[in-house]
């Protein structure tokens, strides 16, 4: 649950990002990429790496798509430095990039785990995760 919220903050910023891109908003912009990496997506990445893939894996054995989501992981960090730039091409290239990955953990990952995984599996994983990520008040 707590990873989930954390995704809607940052769906959030990717329609603002969309609906509110111009040269005069490009500066706020960047740095609302640069605030959000620190305060939430840095520990939200690192949480689903150290807790969450690993559960996945011992629970589920190898399965691409966590390789694939750590692989965007290292994608977003780099995005998000072209972010600060403030240069438009870079926020919108940034905010497609988060979109689309969280998309692809709420739609595949977060489905076909709460399919596979046992409840209690599921339960202590979210105790963990509970425990472990950063709660902001945006």
């Amino acid at each position: 649950m707590p990873l989930s919220h954390q995704h809607q903050h940052a769906l959030a910023l990717c329609v603002i990002i969309e609906r509110t891109l111009s040269p005069e908003t490009a500066v706020d912009l960047g740095r609302r990429v640069e605030n959000m990496y620190e305060l939430e997506l840095r520990n939200h990445f690192e949480v689903e790496e150290r807790i969450l893939f690993p559960a996945i894996l011992s629970g589920l054995g190898p399965t691409p798509l966590v390789d694939e989501l750590v692989a965007e992981h290292r994608k977003l960090e780099a995005l998000v430095e072209g972010a600060k730039t403030a240069q438009p091409a870079a926020l919108l290239a940034f905010a497609a990039a988060l979109s689309g990955h969280i998309r692809r953990e709420e739609r595949e990952l977060f489905e076909d785990i709460q399919k596979r995984l046992t409840a209690e599996t599921l339960a202590q994983l979210g105790r963990s995760i509970d425990a472990e990520v950063a709660r902001v008040c945006l």
